[in-house]
């Protein structure tokens, strides 16, 4: 919006300001959309807990948040954050005795949505042949407060009990925080990780711009989400780890 703003006013009476301002937010943003800088970035908030994938402990119960899945044309769509739903399926499979929740419902505030993100995990869940009395869909959250608060009345946790979390890595930090603020305490399990983690990869410029920016605008979506939560009290020191890490 400011480049547009500015690009605007190169034909006006400002056009020496506005050719400055262009200048600026042209290079930020050639430097942004191809340096390595947003993979650091999203880091920051991704590195807050460890993978625990390979050694995932004893599973008293399994929560996964939803984020994957939404209908188009009638179609069901896995977007990026589909490793979600691979995560909660491999765990479900390798823990038969664990319960297993998938928090999802509709994102969308001003219009109804017909079809929750729990409709969509469903449907993936079935055709990868999961027992249906295996999953609890809770298809009323709107956001990961809701998420924490909905999945807790369901699980009713018991004390002792080892419930994993599994969302996106960059997402981590505030959906922990936010489900610990609900009274639920529970066992970080990052997916879908956006940055490689290795150095050699890590520096690689972007091939394109749109890449780098998209990353850029995610991690920056999710930090000011955290500090947003942090701000209404639904979360403490999850904004202070991430900010550390």
């Amino acid at each position: 919006m400011v480049l547009i703003a500015a690009s605007l006013l190169l034909f006006t009476r400002f056009a020496r300001p506005a050719r400055t301002v262009v200048l600026v937010v042209s290079v930020v943003l050639f430097v942004v959309g191809l340096s390595p800088f947003s993979r650091f970035f999203v880091q920051s908030l991704e590195n807050v807990y460890p993978d625990i994938s390979q050694n995932p402990g004893h599973v008293d119960g399994v929560i996964i948040l939803g984020g994957a899945t939404s209908f188009a044309r009638g179609q069901l769509r896995v977007g990026e954050a589909g490793s979600r739903l691979v995560a909660a399926l491999e765990l479900a499979q390798k823990n038969p005795d664990a319960k297993v929740i998938f928090s999802g419902g509709s994102s969308r505030v001003m219009m109804k949505e017909e079809r929750t993100e729990a409709d969509g995990a469903r449907i993936f869940f079935d055709l990868a042949g999961l027992a249906p009395d295996r999953v609890i869909y809770e298809n009323k959250s709107r956001n990961t407060l809701e998420n924490a608060i909905y999945a807790k009345r369901i699980a009713n946790p018991k004390p002792g009990e080892r419930w994993l979390l599994v969302t996106s890595a960059f997402h981590m930090p505030r959906s922990v925080e936010t489900f610990q603020r609900a009274g639920f305490d529970v066992v970080p399990y990052p997916v879908d990780y956006r940055s490689d983690g290795r150095l050699r990869d890590d520096f690689r410029p972007f091939s394109i711009a749109p890449d780098g920016l998209r990353l850029a605008d995610m991690a920056i979506k999710e930090w000011i989400g955290m500090l947003a939560y942090w701000l209404h009290g639904y979360s403490n020191s999850s904004f202070d780890k991430a900010k550390e890490g």
